[in-house]
C-alpha cells in the first residue's frame, strides 16, 4: 500500500506561488501516474495536474496551464507542484493521489488509487 504524505499549503494572497510537494512510500514503482486534485468549498473535487514519473509525461488542466508545473525527484519518490499566479478561487484542499490515469481532458483515479491527507490552500484578496 502506497502512503502519501503532502506538504507545502498555506496562505497567499492573490497572485502569489506556492510549491506543494508529495513524498511517497512503500510499493512504489518505477513508473506511476501521481498528481493534484483540489476541492473547494461546496464544490466537486477536480482534477488539477499530473505526472508519469517514468516519463515525465505530465497533464494539466486547462484552467492552470501556463501558470502550474510539475517536477519530480525520483531520488526521493516525490513529486511537485509549483503553482503561481494563484487565484481567489483556487483556495481549497488540494490533495495527492497516486495510480491515477488521463483519459483525453480528464485526470481520473483508477482502483488502485490512494490519497494522501491534504493539504490546505488559501487565497486572499
Amino acid at each position: 500500500q502506497v502512503q502519501l504524505v503532502e506538504s507545502g499549503g498555506g496562505s497567499v494572497q492573490a497572485g502569489g506561488s506556492l510549491i506543494l510537494s508529495c513524498a511517497a512510500s512503500g510499493g512504489t514503482s518505477r513508473s506511476r501516474c501521481m498528481g493534484w486534485f483540489r476541492q473547494a468549498p461546496g464544490k466537486e473535487r477536480e482534477g488539477v495536474a499530473a505526472m508519469y514519473t517514468g516519463s515525465g509525461s505530465t497533464y494539466y488542466a486547462t484552467s492552470v496551464k501556463g501558470r502550474f508545473t510539475s517536477s519530480q525527484d525520483n531520488a526521493e519518490n516525490t513529486i511537485y507542484l509549483q503553482m503561481n499566479s494563484l487565484k481567489l478561487e483556487e483556495t481549497g484542499m488540494y490533495y495527492c493521489a497516486d495510480g491515477l490515469r488521463t483519459n483525453g481532458d480528464i485526470l481520473a483515479t483508477s482502483t488502485n488509487s490512494c490519497w494522501g491527507q491534504g493539504t490546505q490552500v488559501n487565497i486572499s484578496s
